[in-house]
């Protein structure tokens, strides 16, 4: 997945400004304790990112986005 795609993605699901606060300031445990930003900062493979926010917030994510 582009990152491109995947901020995208997050900005369909919550909304531009939520998903940057999302995205900077919520640990997910399936990120090993990191927040979405700095997984990606680490390089951490965007795909994995957007596995562990689906799982993360499982009723936010619609079926077609997983």
């Amino acid at each position: 997945m582009r990152l491109t795609d995947f901020w995208g993605r997050l900005d369909e699901v919550f909304g531009p400004a939520y998903a940057r606060s999302i995205a900077a300031d919520q640990v997910l445990a399936q990120l090993g304790g990191r927040t979405i930003a700095q997984a990606l900062a680490a390089g951490e493979e965007t795909a994995a990112v957007w596995r562990a926010v689906c799982a993360a917030y499982p009723d936010r994510v619609p079926a077609r986005l997983r």
